[in-house]
């Protein structure tokens, strides 16, 4: 791909109706489908025909030596931020730790929970349990894309974590920056009927990550590549930015397991939600 990351006539103005992109387009047949089927072929297709193919087969997997080499690294509570069918959230569970899948598509929470882990279908957008409090927050299989607003979107991380924590994110195995608007693509004949709108979507290199990254507080802790794939942890300053959050890290797992859903869907009320 080209750099396009400072062309900002490919992008939404940041937080343009996020959770409205983020639902409509993965929530949609062809996402879904390759989630219920267990392989693609599935694309992100970029305004001028240029495909990004999805890695379905691995993510609807167990987890592999590369993802294994992130999660080894994770601390108290873990939030997965786009869990997909769930193979993290299910690999984090049969290590100990307590994990909560979040993805707009129906799909990959039912397959989430088909595998026993805990899974909600919400945006990282939209108010999540424990925000403040998580130990670990997962950005992988390029979710630091969402929304197409790195800044945007490592901000809520910092949010959504307990002072101290450790946010986890995959990034794209060469120095890039790029803000595309991009639109999902089986490969098959287009449908009758006008073609879905394309959304905001962004790749990022590890440089550019740590400078997004550094705004919002967060410091680099580690970066590693495992299979070929290239990954980056930065811990949230220990320093507690607001009043309405604890002190207390040591008390933090507590408070989720007492918020923490199990086994349910979007549907059901969750408390401090």
């Amino acid at each position: 791909m080209n750099r396009t990351g400072r062309d900002q006539g490919l992008l939404n103005p940041p937080h343009e109706d996020v959770t409205a992109w983020d639902t409509g387009s993965w929530g949609t047949d062809p996402y879904a489908n390759a989630l219920r089927n267990g392989h693609g072929p599935l694309f992100l297709r970029r305004t001028d025909g240029w495909l990004l193919p999805l890695d379905v087969e691995r993510w609807c997997a167990g987890a592999d030596a590369a993802d294994l080499s992130a999660l080894r690294r994770c601390e108290g509570p873990v939030l997965d931020v786009g869990c997909g069918p769930g193979r993290l959230v299910a690999a984090l569970a049969a290590r100990g730790h307590r994990a909560l899948g979040i993805d707009v598509s129906e799909a990959a929470v039912d397959r989430t929970l088909r595998l026993g882990g805990s899974a909600l279908r919400r945006s990282v957008f939209e108010p999540l349990p424990g925000e403040g409090r998580w130990g670990t927050v997962l950005l992988l299989d390029g979710n630091v894309g969402i929304g197409g607003d790195p800044s945007g979107l490592l901000r809520r991380a910092a949010d959504l974590l307990a002072p101290g924590g450790l946010l986890i994110a995959e990034t794209a195995p060469h120095d890039i920056d790029e803000r595309v608007r991009v639109r999902l693509d089986d490969g098959g004949a287009a449908a009758a009927g006008p073609a879905p709108a394309p959304f905001p979507w962004a790749r990022l290199g590890t440089p550019a990550l740590l400078g997004y990254a550094r705004r919002h507080g967060l410091h680099r802790v580690d970066q590693w590549e495992a299979d070929g794939r290239s990954f980056v942890s930065v811990r949230r300053s220990r320093t507690v930015r607001t009043t309405s959050q604890s002190a207390d890290t040591e008390n933090s797992a507590a408070v989720i397991s007492s918020q923490f859903p199990r086994n349910t869907s979007g549907d059901s009320p969750l408390a401090g939600s």
